[in-house]
């Protein structure tokens, strides 16, 4: 059992944030930890207008969302540490070796797709990045449950 998620990203302000917010919403159980940080994270900072648009459109409030930077204690305390891209896996790795075996791609179930950085791009790029976070936690909630 996954007690304690992790999701992580660069800015922590579009892709980890909705991931986050969009699988504690899946999941619909307050054991479960869902939480976010990103590896240059832009700290204190909520998420992306868009991003947000986006989750609200979803029924998803993403609205106390602050930045946050990741660091060794995060990891650690982590059951399972879900990335964006497979250079996140790596920085993350650089920081704890010892996580590798719990960290993953989010779109591990989707043929380790990864998600781009929809950050500064169009709303339709938001859009195809949202569809892509939705199914992949999708996804992982048939695995965690």
């Amino acid at each position: 059992m996954f007690n304690n998620i992790l999701i992580v990203c660069i800015g922590n302000i579009c892709r980890s944030p909705t991931a986050e917010y969009l699988l504690r919403a899946k999941l619909n159980n307050e054991k479960v930890v869902v939480h976010s940080a990103g590896l240059g994270a832009l700290v204190d900072k909520g998420i992306e207008a868009t991003a947000a648009e986006i989750l609200n459109r979803h029924s998803v409030d993403g609205s106390l969302h602050k930045a946050r930077q990741l660091d060794a204690k995060l990891i650690a305390e982590a059951d399972l540490v879900l990335t964006m891209e497979e250079s996140h896996i790596r920085g993350i790795l650089s920081i704890a070796p010892e996580a590798r075996g719990k960290t993953f791609l989010l779109g591990k179930w989707q043929n380790d797709l990864e998600v781009p950085d929809p950050y500064r791009k169009s709303s339709e790029m938001f859009e195809q990045v949202f569809k892509l976070i939705d199914e992949a936690c999708a996804s992982w909630v048939k695995m965690i449950r």
